[in-house]
């Protein structure tokens, strides 16, 4: 897992063409912004598993820090 530190305003870029932004951080709540091409799903860790019935697993870990 790669861990980044970022504050209001700032964002960080998936693939060519993914943008998640920090928009605000109230106490322990933090709300992100994310700006992806509408054949991109995104869903909340919770609602992903109650779709797809099961705890999600990734398989490998696809964090390749440095390229």
């Amino acid at each position: 897992m790669l861990v980044l530190s970022r504050k209001v305003n700032e964002a960080i870029i998936i693939r060519d063409d993914i943008i998640v932004t920090v928009v605000d951080v109230r106490g322990n709540k933090v709300r992100l912004g994310i700006q992806a091409p509408k054949e991109v799903t995104v869903h909340r860790k919770e609602v992903y598993e109650r779709i797809n019935g099961a705890e999600y697993a990734p398989t490998h870990d696809r964090c390749h820090v440095g390229r």
